[in-house]
């Protein structure tokens, strides 16, 4: 199928001749509304003439084309713009290729030589681009050509004001690819040989006469075509002959030890290796030309460098060397927290007040506040987030190409709601799978000494691999796949618009999740959900239906991270239980794609303890006053059911366990108090302190001071905590 461009609106400046005019017939002749730029100027930049636009203007109508003439300076960039919007409402694809000549030695350029050169090339290449630039990004489509050539890429005698100003075009259509990829606006450069004004002064006139512009534009209108998603390439292009260009860059030598300075005779004694091209590294962008620098400074850090990296055993393009690498300790990271990261860590997984089995996980006050198992993964993100990868010997790789593959956790014990976490990281394994590199990280984190999990970060790093190393590992763990039977049991629950930005308050400050350029620059159309928030969602999801919300019975979880979520998207939890294992898919509702596979979560089995065998505390104080109270209600329950009309639950703990129950009931028959576990509902619910109870009860607290301070939790119907202190005070008087 031929490539139209009916419906597109293009601008071509200097198009009154050579390649110009070329490139204007050629988009007419397909369909495009054309704006036809030409100052009509000489080559040196000196006249103005409305003819040679005319006349291409001329050409295009009638062969029933469409398009209109503009005479501006590129330097009035918005004027050419406007043009085009005046005549048909819209701009999609500008091919900056004006320019002129003032050839001198460099000794004989004057100021006037070089400032006209790099106004009419550079800065009006730039006004015109300018002018476009956010219409484009508004309609979100957009093609811009920048035209450098030779001299500026290899140099030329008698031209340093023009190879200046086409390099300087290179850089500028490099960040504007970067800068245009979320809002489909694409920058290619072309470095065109044809024929032209510009041409003719350097080149011998069979020369000139045989590269055709009509030879350069077909690569000009593929590059400006919706259908091409090349941006960011640079291309030669002259006598039918394509190609593109890219930087190359030797292995390189350092030529410096740890506290040794650099001096000039180390330089001079490398240079044959610093000049070597042989096995030559082509980095694509800035991320990727810093990874010998940190390559070097890690090394040298650690002593381990060789005065040749490129000769080091193992290593390779890459930056990858196992043999280095495994085994290595990142120092220590320590994470202090309190109950407030816990609650912010619930709500990032989707917790919300509006489910009541979700209040232990928010609520500090709540008798059993506990803090979610899967927040075991916050305090290990240091070894990931802080640099820590980056600074491992051997292991020299662009943080920017990182993909989070897989992840473990198992706890070894329920986590605290607050203190100090200490977590140790080792890398435990280097793995070449042809793309890419695998890095397994293990890491474990410590409370007061004693070991509380165990994380396993299984990452990608795109572009890595191809070093030889091996493609398994013993140490990894592995997923495994569900049964092949209908699952048990789905939950669907909704991310908001929100939750990646929530969820990054943990601490994984990823600019992948919050900033739109950035997810552009990764080939997302919008900041994506953290891997992690998902697999947060669906540990919650275990935990409530098969474990009763209890984190005490979770054991480990392992998932793959399949494909992206979207922040609003809907995450359906598919589950299968075998034995204390549970089997988890999780995908995204809406477009059923696997989001975490190959998971599972194991839990502890259940203790099988009936709330009858709770042990009841023995030689507490709290329970002289719970038998008064029950004396004085025999004798006065008729009255009080009336006074009071509800049923209170009494947990009195001793050291910071559960040590006994009673439940004062002033709502049915004629009122009781009871010891032991709960049976049937209680109104309102406190838990205090065995000690906290003996001071409220003998005034010298205050109830309502012992609740805010924390002393006295509440749940339930919390106004009904107002009859707590006339029941106490009248009627358990000792």
């Amino acid at each position: 199928m031929s490539l139209s461009f009916e419906g597109r609106v293009v601008l071509v400046t200097g198009a009154g001749g050579g390649l110009g005019r070329e490139y204007a017939l050629a988009f007419a002749q397909r369909g495009a509304s054309v704006v036809v730029n030409d100052l009509g100027a000489d080559t040196k930049g000196g006249g103005k003439s409305s003819a040679a636009a005319d006349k291409v203007v001329e050409e295009i109508r009638a062969k029933g084309g469409k398009a209109v003439a503009n005479y501006d300076s590129v330097e009035d960039g918005e004027k050419l713009i406007q043009s085009a919007l005046d005549a048909f409402g819209r701009i999609d694809v500008v091919v900056n290729n004006a320019g002129i000549l003032r050839d001198r030695s460099f000794a004989r350029t004057s100021d006037l030589d070089w400032d006209l050169i790099q106004r009419v090339h550079l800065r009006g290449s730039f006004l015109v681009t300018r002018a476009a630039w956010n219409h484009m990004k508004n309609q979100k489509f957009g093609r811009i050509i920048m035209t450098a050539s030779a001299a500026g890429i290899y140099g030329n005698f008698g031209q340093a004001n023009y190879s200046a100003a086409k390099l300087g075009l290179v850089g500028l259509a490099n960040t504007l690819a970067i800068e245009g990829r979320k809002y489909n606006v694409h920058c290619n450069t072309i470095a065109p040989v044809a024929g032209s004004r510009l041409t003719e002064t350097i080149m011998p006139p069979d020369l000139v006469a045989a590269l055709k512009p009509e030879y350069v534009a077909p690569l000009v209108l593929w590059l400006c075509h919706e259908q091409c998603q090349e941006s960011g390439g640079l291309f030669e292009v002259g006598a039918g002959w394509i190609g593109k260009l890219r930087w190359e860059r030797t292995q390189g030598c350092t030529v410096r030890q740890k506290n040794q300075p650099a001096t000039p005779e180390a330089v001079r004694d490398q240079w044959d290796k610093i000049c070597d091209f042989t096995d030559a590294t082509k980095p694509a962008n800035a991320q990727e030309s810093l990874q010998s620098f940190m390559m070097v400074l890690s090394q040298v850090e650690s002593g381990e460098i060789n005065a040749n990296p490129a000769a080091a055993p193992a290593a390779s393009v890459s930056g990858i060397n196992p043999a280095v690498a495994v085994g290595h300790k990142i120092p220590p990271s320590t994470f202090d927290f309190t109950h407030t990261q816990c609650i912010l860590y619930a709500l990032g997984v989707g917790m919300s007040t509006k489910d009541p089995d979700h209040l232990r996980f928010l609520y500090e006050g709540h008798p059993d506040f506990s803090c979610l198992p899967t927040f075991a993964v916050i305090p290990s993100m240091a070894a990931m987030m802080d640099g820590g990868l980056s600074s491992v010997p051997g292991l020299s790789i662009d943080v920017t190409r990182i993909l989070h593959g897989e992840q473990y956790l198992e706890l070894y014990r329920p986590l605290p709601t607050s203190g100090k976490l200490v977590s140790e990281a080792t890398i435990a394994d280097v793995l070449d799978k042809g793309s890419g590199a695998v890095i397994l990280l293990d890491v474990n984190t410590y409370s007061s000494g004693e070991l509380v999990c165990f994380n396993q970060f299984t990452v990608f790093v795109v572009g890595a691999g191809g070093f030889g190393g091996r493609r398994t590992s013993e140490k990894a763990k592995a997923p495994l796949p569900p049964p092949k039977r209908a699952p048990d049991a789905v939950v669907v629950d909704a991310t908001t618009r929100d939750q990646a930005a929530l969820y990054r308050l943990s601490g994984d400050w990823n600019p992948l999740h919050i900033d739109p350029s950035f997810a552009a620059m990764g080939g997302f159309k919008a900041p994506i959900l953290h891997g992690l928030c998902s697999f947060g969602f669906a540990a919650r999801h275990v935990l409530k239906h098969f474990a009763d919300n209890d984190p005490s019975r979770f054991k480990a979880i392992k998932v793959r991270f399949a494909k992206p979520v979207l922040p609003g998207q809907s995450l359906q939890t598919e589950m299968w239980k075998e034995g204390d294992r549970i089997h988890i898919q999780c995908k995204v509702k809406e477009t059923d794609a696997v989001v975490l596979a190959g998971a599972y979560v194991d839990l502890h089995g259940a203790s099988g303890a009936s709330p009858e065998s709770l042990t009841q505390g023995e030689g507490l104080q709290s329970d002289l006053v719970f038998a008064e109270i029950g004396r004085r209600v025999k004798d006065l329950g008729s009255e009080l059911v009336k006074k009071v009309n509800a049923v209170f639950g009494w947990e009195i703990t001793k050291d910071g366990k559960n040590a006994a129950q009673w439940t004062i009931d002033l709502k049915n028959g004629s009122g009781s108090v009871q010891k032991g576990p709960f049976r049937g509902k209680a109104d309102v619910t406190f838990t205090v302190a065995d000690e906290d109870f003996m001071e409220v009860v003998q005034g010298k607290i205050n109830p309502q001071k012992a609740f805010f301070s924390g002393k006295l939790k509440v749940r339930g119907n919390i106004m009904l905590s107002q009859k707590l202190e006339v029941i106490l005070k009248d009627y358990a008087k000792l």
